[in-house]
């Protein structure tokens, strides 16, 4: 990783500043307060946000609503640029717009997802992405005090926070996880026990289930061939019962037949019996049309006066019609005369002429009028008589053709009498042949009827033995049901057995399946107890031996190239520094300031490798940041520095330190000043 650039925004001290960061070593110089190690809490805040417990008024600048940060680094030749803003509402500053630019390619996306993307880039393990950006802390960037408190720290707690550093927890998370899987195989062995501690038993009933089987199977053959043999007798009753059956139905039948014999006997002699009442009837009719006399011509000359009346009829109604019609053409004329003679009588000038019209031109024409008047009215009286005559003679006409058309109907009656006689003759000898033949049909159904019942008597025998049959037919049928359900039960009991034994055996199965399971888990819980858990307790050990041994050696290296040759330094189990002066053992509170800063720098540069040395895919293995590492050196050590620097042997390396003698040792230098309480880029 190379960082090439930061722009500040309403950060700390700061109100806008961008700041380039060349390659090699850089020293951040300026006085105390001047805005250095703001610059490098920007630079993490950029990177993964606030950290847990981290509160936003410890970055963003006081008084301001809004800020952020960029930066952009070079990270396996691609251009990233990371973008970070915060806000302040009523109670509390939160993170706000977030970003990441990967070769010109932006993802705007939530604070978490732009942390584990910027891990990703950073090739940091998974595991480091909830631990407080520890990695980067001791990799990277730790402040001196920091590093100080931690080696003044319990030694517990520095254990811990070293073994969450170095990856090394995952044992110790392992070895716990083990546990309580070793705790779950113990449970789940106790339960497959309980569940296969009846087992053997098991199969031996097993056996003598599948031996009562047998027995059962054996007993059902016998039981069949007594089902079918009830069965034959009751089919052979059966079909004795209905040959008895066929015989009953020809005894119905012939006395069904007797019955209609019978019936059709009745109907005849009634038939006899009503033509007896007819003849009679016919013979008497006869004699009486005979008595009558009809003549032809009789029914000619009423016609003709019917026709002749009807004629003149007509004649009288077209007379009538117009004289009626002259009438109202009169009565019509005299009323409009009425009209105009009063409009005379009213008018005063003449509407054709203009001129006056005098009272003797209107007597005149109302005489005229009047004379009109009279003359229409005796027309009318004439006419109206007249009328009254023509409908005199057409209701007399009226009556003499209705009286001609009755005399009509009583001649065309008597004309039809006359001529059914001989279809009444006829009727009456048809009469008497068909009563003959009735009464020979009578004697021939008599006859017929007398052998039927004969016939039906002598099958009357059936009956009797048709009742005999039906006892035996429910006899044998109810031993048949009985030997069915007998068979059916056995069956039933057979088929719930072989499923009871079915299941039995599934059930063994089972049990054989958890036993090979608890086999399984006895050896899994064995070699997880008696071979893993140890195994990797050893491999802690001897892992944490090695990462002591490294790092005591460069903590040693790097502590004896920051103080006096007489000083001896090393690390005990709990890594904690161990300094000795001449055989005598200074504890770390005891040491001076500039020793104690020689220390924390040692304890820090070690760390670095170790872990460098360890994780050696990170990318921000060339990329060191000293925060005021040199704070109490004396100008012995300060000289020493040079060596340190050269040592470290970094592609970039960012320095904050107020000491003007570093400017000597680094290749860069990036001033900083503080005006009225802004800090500022001095160029």
């Amino acid at each position: 990783m190379k960082l090439k650039k930061i722009t500040l925004n309403n950060i700390r001290s700061y109100e806008t500043e961008t700041i380039g960061f060349p390659d090699r070593s850089t020293l951040l110089s300026g006085d105390i307060g001047s805005g250095k190690t703001s610059i490098l809490l920007g630079i993490e805040f950029a990177l993964f946000g606030l950290q847990p417990g981290q509160r936003g008024a410890a970055i963003l600048k006081n008084g301001k609503k809004e800020g952020g940060v960029a930066i952009e680094f070079l990270i396996d030749g691609k251009e990233v640029k990371v973008e970070r803003t915060l806000k302040r509402g009523s109670k509390t500053i939160t993170q706000d717009y977030c970003a990441i630019t990967i070769d010109g390619e932006k993802i705007e996306a939530s604070v978490t997802e732009i942390k584990d993307k910027v891990l990703e880039i950073l090739n940091y393990p998974k595991e480091f992405a909830k631990k407080q950006n520890l990695l980067y802390k001791f990799t990277v960037y730790t402040p001196q005090e920091e590093m100080k408190q931690i080696i003044n720290e319990d030694s517990d707690v520095r254990v811990n926070t070293l073994r969450h550093v170095f990856g090394i927890d995952k044992y110790k998370q392992i070895i716990e996880n083990s546990a309580i899987i070793a705790s779950k195989l113990r449970e789940e062995k106790r339960i497959k026990q309980a569940l296969t501690a009846n087992y053997e038993q098991e199969k031996l009933d097993l056996v003598e289930k599948e031996e009562e089987l047998e027995t059962k199977q054996y007993n059902i053959v016998s039981v069949e061939k007594e089902l079918f043999a009830k069965t034959e007798l009751r089919k052979n009753i059966q079909e004795e019962k209905e040959v008895i059956e066929k015989k009953i139905e020809e005894k119905k039948k012939l006395e069904s037949e007797a019955e209609k014999a019978k019936l059709m006997i009745a109907n005849k002699k009634e038939s006899i019996a009503s033509n007896n009442k007819l003849i009679p009837n016919l013979e008497r009719q006869i004699s009486e049309i005979k008595v009558l006399k009809f003549e032809e011509s009789k029914i000619t000359e009423v016609e003709r006066s019917i026709n002749e009346k009807k004629d003149l009829k007509k004649t009288l109604n077209e007379k009538n019609l117009d004289v009626s019609s002259k009438i109202a053409s009169l009565s019509m004329k005299n009323q409009e005369n009425d009209e105009i003679k009063g409009k005379i009588t009213r008018i005063e000038v003449c509407p054709t002429c203009l001129q006056d019209v005098s009272a003797v031109y209107k007597a005149n024409v109302s005489n005229k009028l009047d004379s009109n008047i009279s003359q229409n009215k005796k027309e009318i009286a004439l006419l109206t008589t007249e009328k009254k005559k023509i409908t005199d003679e057409i209701s007399k006409l009226d009556y003499q053709i209705n009286f001609a058309q009755k005399e009509l109907q009583d001649l065309s009656i008597l004309k039809v009498k006359t001529q059914d006689i001989k279809e009444k003759e006829a009727r009456l000898e048809e009469i008497r042949k068909l009563n003959l033949s009735f009464e020979k049909d009578v004697s021939l159904l008599e006859m017929h009827m007398q052998s039927l019942k004969a016939s039906s008597l002598e099958l009357s025998r059936y009956e009797n033995l048709f009742i005999i049959k039906q006892r035996e037919l429910d006899n044998a049928m109810k031993e048949e049901r009985l030997a069915e359900l007998k068979v059916a039960e056995l069956k039933k009991e057979i088929e719930v057995f072989s499923r009871h034994i079915d299941e039995f055996k599934e059930k063994l199965k089972k049990a054989a399946v958890l036993q090979k399971e608890l086999e399984y888990i006895t050896e899994l819980e064995t070699w997880l107890s008696k071979k893993f858990v140890p195994l990797l307790s050893l491999i802690e050990r001897n892992v944490m031996l090695k990462l002591k041994t490294e790092f005591s050696k460069l903590f040693q290296e790097w502590f004896s190239m920051l103080v006096a040759e007489d000083f001896h330094a090393a690390l005990d189990d709990n890594f904690t520094p161990i300094i000795e002066q001449q055989d005598y053992l200074i504890e770390y509170p005891y040491l001076s300031g500039g020793e104690r800063t020689a220390v924390a720098l040692a304890y820090r540069l070690a760390l670095n490798q170790v872990i460098n040395s360890l994780l050696s895919k990170i990318k921000t293995k060339d990329f060191v940041i000293l925060d005021e590492p040199t704070d109490g050196f004396s100008d012995a050590q300060l000289d020493k520095m040079r060596d340190v620097l050269q040592q470290l042997n970094v592609s970039q390396l960012i320095i904050v330190s107020h000491e003007q003698k570093m400017e000597g040792f680094v290749d860069n230098v990036i001033r900083f000043r503080k005006e009225n309480g802004i800090s500022k880029r001095v160029d």
